[in-house]
């Protein structure tokens, strides 16, 4: 199959005494049919609750590691929450409930030790653009969407975790990923400008925001764009020069990390003083007012069919972005520790913590990079923080709501454009033009249609034309007229190196697996190589780098052989992959081939040419 790989590794058990007599060895079985039965049950159990298994060793002082940065990051999380909630367009305390239940699921399902869930921009703005579509915001049509948004990714991350089809976030490209990351982060920045400035904006990409943006400017709230501007200062300063701050007056790299992350809690709490002692509120600053209290409310999403069919595209987006996502954060902290995830398990563990985040009133959630970050350099080591910071998280809800009633929604909004202008990587988009134009094209798309026209247009336009390119690269695939170097037995390209060849012998190196594609390419290229000279009496196909070859491949190498054989010249095979000989076993070609097939390269030239003469040798494995 085009695109899959085959690793010639047998996973058998030798026996530990004596030496091996070349015998094929079956692996060990369990005798006893009803501990084997056990066996595989208790492995199953713990494949789908990782919890199992590292719960088992939890000991007092991984509990305190675990309780500490559980503590840093709920800190980090509480204005997170908030603004990210308001980028969804849902009220604030819907934010909060998407970082409660959600994160307790994730300990129970989830296998990485440092991964945070919880509300993340991208996600936010896939959920305001998906609700945006059918409801207006602070409508209760609007929250029913976005909570229905959750439980159908929840739903489909499950079934692609338990059917093991993590590999379907493979069609997302690197240049897709990171265009889509980029042009989300412009979008997301240039839509929060409204809060900065104190206007109402409308519109769902970049032209229809900047066009509204230009005709309310008049209408700017001054002491709004006071409070954004200078939480927006604020907040950049914080990130380059918090920590070396930190480090000046004694703490260690590491605590000056950790510590310099409370920078939105500053702005947040000096924000809240100012608005509440000069009662800004009557000027016109929009805050953030009265948040309800309590723990979440059990909700029950609705069960529309029609409003379900209308979902299931942006939910399917909204499951693939947040686990390619989520799965890319925990990847990287896990390497950090040598330890390793189970992407098929992340896929169960996301999927329960988004329908977690719709039975508890949240919106859609995945592993977020900073608070994930945050999290491993606090030192967590279980997921048990994950739930130890839905503890914080739902006390902060209990009683800290009052006193955010003067938090003005500017603040919010600057902590969002700071954190989404570090998603924006020019530097990626330089590397695409200089390393590949195919995956420039991509990009760009990606970045255009996100920009221009919304958030699922642009990965589905990612997506599109990545496998476009591929499948035309691929039908396209590169060949090479190789020769031998002198005094070796290897081959090179004639067109880059100097090498000895033969005009009575041509042989091709095929360096790509032969499909439907470019089983027509492969016929006229061959043809063109081998009866362009009368001399030419052997056609030699280089197979080393072929990984498979399908129906149509192999009617069109059986044309070639015939087309060939009639012009009197004898096609052979060389370097054929042991997969795709046993294929070729199946088939007539090895019947009808005019040649022979050789083990190596070096054995066709032999075979077939006197390298001194250039006569036909008798020789062949």
């Amino acid at each position: 199959m085009i695109g899959s790989t085959h690793f010639a590794v047998r996973a058998t058990v030798l026996p530990t005494y004596g030496p091996w007599d070349g015998r094929k060895v079956e692996p060990h079985a369990v005798t006893n049919s009803a501990v084997g039965h056990d066996v595989k049950l208790a492995s199953g159990i713990k494949r789908f609750f990782p919890i199992l298994q590292w719960g088992r060793d939890y000991r007092a002082d991984t509990f305190v590691n675990d309780g500490l940065a559980a503590l840093i990051v709920t800190i980090m999380l509480i204005p997170q929450s908030l603004a990210y909630a308001l980028l969804a367009g849902l009220p604030p305390q819907v934010g909060l409930y998407a970082s409660i239940l959600p994160l307790v699921a994730y300990a129970v399902f989830g296998t990485s030790r440092a991964l945070a869930v919880g509300p993340v921009a991208v996600i936010s703005l896939m959920t305001a653009a998906a609700a945006g579509n059918l409801a207006a915001q602070g409508s209760p049509e609007y929250l029913a969407i976005a909570i229905l948004l959750a439980l159908i990714s929840g739903i489909m991350l499950l079934l692609m975790g338990v059917f093991r089809m993590g590999f379907v976030a493979n069609f997302l490209s690197h240049p897709v990923i990171s265009g889509f990351i980029t042009a989300s982060g412009i979008l997301i920045a240039v839509s929060q400008l409204k809060h900065i400035l104190g206007v109402q904006v409308s519109g769902h990409n970049l032209i229809e925001i900047g066009s509204s943006l230009l005709a309310k400017i008049d209408d700017t709230n001054l002491p709004t764009l006071i409070i954004g501007a200078v939480s927006t200062l604020f907040l950049f300063w914080v990130r380059g020069n918090l920590k070396p701050l930190f480090m000046k007056i004694g703490l260690s790299e590491k605590s000056a990390n950790i510590a310099s992350r409370i920078g939105p809690v500053i702005a947040v709490v000096v924000a809240i003083s100012t608005v509440a002692l000069l009662r800004l509120d009557t000027q016109g600053v929009a805050i953030v007012g009265r948040i309800p209290e309590g723990l979440p409310p059990l909700t029950v999403p609705d069960f529309d069919m029609g409003l379900w069919i209308s979902l299931l595209g942006s939910s399917f987006v909204i499951a693939l972005i947040g686990f390619v996502e989520s799965v890319s954060v925990a990847q990287t902290l896990a390497a950090k520790k040598r330890q390793r995830i189970d992407p098929d398990q992340e896929l169960v563990g996301l999927g329960a913590a988004n329908v977690a985040a719709a039975f508890s009133g949240g919106y859609p959630v995945t592993g977020g990079f900073a608070r994930s970050a945050v999290n491993f350099d606090a030192g967590a080591e279980t997921p048990a923080a994950g739930a130890l910071t839905a503890i914080g998280i739902a006390l902060a809800t209990l009683f800290l709501t009052p006193l955010l009633y003067f938090l003005p929604i500017a603040t919010l909004a600057a902590t969002i454009i700071v954190a989404v202008l570090s998603l924006v990587n020019i530097g990626d988009i330089r590397e695409a033009w200089t390393y590949s134009k195919s995956d420039f094209a991509a990009m760009t798309a990606t970045i255009a249609m996100t920009l221009l026209v919304g958030v699922e247009a642009g990965v589905f336009a990612g997506v599109i034309l990545s496998i476009a390119l591929f499948l035309y690269r691929s039908s396209r695939p590169h060949f090479a007229i190789v020769g031998q170097v002198r005094d070796t037995e290897h081959f090179r390209n004639v067109a880059r190196h100097d090498v000895w060849t033969n005009p009575r012998l041509v042989s091709i190196r095929i360096d790509e697996s032969l499909y439907f594609a470019n089983a027509r390419y492969l016929e006229d290229t061959i043809y063109d190589l081998a009866l362009s000279s009368d001399t030419v009496e052997h056609v030699v196909l280089m197979c080393s780098a072929v990984n498979a070859i399908d129906l149509s491949a192999l009617e069109s190498l059986e044309a070639i052989n015939d087309r060939l054989q009639s012009a009197g010249v004898l096609l052979h095979l060389s370097e054929v992959k042991g997969p795709v000989m046993d294929r070729l076993k199946r088939s007539h070609l090895l019947e009808r081939l005019s040649g022979k097939v050789f083990q190596s390269q070096m054995d066709a030239i032999r075979g077939t040419t006197d390298t001194a003469h250039g006569t036909v040798l008798d020789y062949h494995l």
